[in-house]
């Protein structure tokens, strides 16, 4: 998992951690938050409204970049339009509106109650990847679901933010570790 959203609703996080965390957000973007949780169903007419700032993310407003992120998105290849486009190829309501709804909605479960493997015989790990600059998804709650659930292999990037996938040796190095896992 590259930098996954976090509910910040999940009840195993400590209520201080995640408050921290989602006060850490913008003002917008609390509020398209509160939509996805509540009502779900408004979250599509929540982005696209004129009344109400949307979420800066789905914006792609340059405040929730970090100053690498906006290196990567200034870089030429990327605005090419082909690395733009892909992440969008099913639109906006599938890419973004259903992505909101389904990660900051309601859940079955909690996931930090998964103490054990949910992989047999432990044939496979989870590696989850977060730039420690991340400025959409907070790296607190990340680094909280590391400690809690000893089966993720959590991997840190120091000074990257969350576009650090699109940086050649880094996505290299994603794939070297989940083809030569040990595990």
């Amino acid at each position: 998992m590259i930098a996954p959203v976090v509910n910040y609703w999940w009840p195993g996080f400590p209520s201080n951690l995640s408050t921290e965390a989602y006060y850490f957000q913008l003002p917008q973007d609390q509020w398209t938050l509160r939509v996805a949780h509540y009502a779900p169903w408004l979250t599509y007419w929540w982005n696209t409204q004129n009344w109400f700032p949307a979420s800066a993310v789905a914006a792609g407003r340059a405040e929730v970049f970090s100053s690498q992120d906006l290196e990567i998105i200034a870089n030429e290849e990327f605005c090419s339009g082909q690395l733009r486009a892909y992440p969008m190829q099913q639109g906006n309501f599938e890419s973004l509106h259903r992505d909101m709804m389904v990660g900051f909605g309601r859940w079955e479960f909690d996931p930090m109650d998964m103490e054990i493997n949910p992989i047999p015989d432990g044939g496979g790990s989870v590696h989850l990847w977060h730039g420690e600059e991340d400025q959409m998804v907070p790296v607190t709650l990340q680094r909280y679901i590391a400690k809690k659930l000893p089966w993720v292999k959590y991997h840190e990037l120091p000074g990257k933010g969350h576009m650090f996938p699109l940086i050649p040796e880094i996505s290299q190095s994603m794939i070297k570790a989940l083809l030569y896992d040990e595990n």
